[in-house]
């Protein structure tokens, strides 16, 4: 009963933006369309013509977001949580440090959401030292927030227009 009570708030929150995200499609009047929008299979061949830079880092943020959801759901404490939390660890530093590599939405330079990636560099020893410490609610604050913010915030801007996976899905 308490993981179920732990997911009821993010679910209600997910049906709730699923909900305004089919309202505003059936209110569309065309305007994802004039976006480039259009449903197709994925094109997956867009994945081959990127830089190996960022299919590395792809791999690494879809290995962390799989490892993390199995971590959330998961027994905390167990050695298996802490054997898949070092995979986690070693996967979002990759998708982090890669990530300092791409310059896509900002040629030449860093942008905003490499913040989110440096501060990802600086935390995530931060929240091991914290465990290792018997911190284990600031542990536990600092990972899921890199997970939200690092996984599934950023995670969900890569589908804007023009970025890589609206290509992919919608383009």
């Amino acid at each position: 009963m308490p993981t179920v009570r732990r997911f009821l708030g993010p679910a209600i929150a997910l049906s709730i933006l699923t909900l305004a995200l089919v309202g505003y499609l059936l209110a569309d009047e065309g305007r994802l369309a004039r976006m480039g929008f259009r449903l197709h299979t994925p094109d997956w061949r867009l994945l081959l013509e990127v830089s190996p830079v960022i299919q590395l880092h792809i791999a690494a943020a879809l290995t962390a977001l799989v490892i993390g959801t199995v971590l959330l759901i998961g027994v905390k404490g167990t050695q298996r949580h802490r054997i898949l939390g070092w995979g986690w660890v070693a996967a979002m530093a990759t998708t982090a440090v890669s990530s300092l590599f791409i310059h896509s939405i900002n040629p030449g330079g860093f942008s905003l959401i490499h913040l989110l990636s440096g501060w990802t560099v600086i935390s995530l020893p931060m929240a091991i030292y914290a465990v290792r410490r018997g911190k284990v609610q600031a542990h536990r604050r600092a990972m899921t927030g890199m997970f939200v913010g690092g996984l599934i915030v950023a995670g969900a801007l890569t589908f804007l227009p023009g970025r890589l996976m609206w290509a992919i899905f919608f383009g």
